[in-house]
């Protein structure tokens, strides 16, 4: 079992639960991003640098991800290629993607997408709160919890 992070977007407060469920549970974890970043010295904790470039770290995940593993990640596309992978993805609101749900995800940000290209403003999610780190940090108990 590893855990992959789409690391570029995610929150420093979801990064911080990551490095302590690591160290705790002995779970390798491995950060994926296009820009270097301090990580805490562990044998369970990597970082993978990869170039610049629009799902340069998304494509870098799903070519090394394995059956079964997690993948933290706000990426709606990246979130479907995990779970045709045969792999799980989890959101940092504590949110697990489905092949029930990812579809009407990727419809819904699809939209979005066609709305703020025709210079209409949609806004962003809202921040982080502590609901929501909680959520996550819940979540990610119980999955690995049902790992062992």
């Amino acid at each position: 079992m590893k855990i992959w992070v789409d690391a570029d977007a995610c929150p420093k407060v979801i990064k911080e639960i990551l490095y302590r469920v690591a160290e705790k549970r002995h779970i390798p974890l491995e950060l994926v991003a296009n820009k270097s970043m301090w990580v805490p010295t562990s044998p369970f904790i990597k970082t993978c640098l990869v170039g610049e470039g629009a799902d340069v770290a998304d494509r870098e995940i799903v070519r090394r991800l394995q059956p079964g593993e997690l993948v933290i990640t706000a990426d709606i596309p990246l979130a479907a290629d995990v779970i045709a992978a045969g792999a799980h993805a989890l959101n940092p609101r504590g949110e697990f993607y489905s092949e029930e749900n990812i579809r009407e995800r990727l419809a819904v940000r699809n939209f979005m997408d066609e709305l703020r290209s025709s210079g209409i403003e949609t806004g962003g999610p809202a921040a982080l709160g502590t609901k929501d780190r909680q959520a996550f940090a819940n979540r990610l108990d119980q999955f690995l919890a049902r790992q062992r």
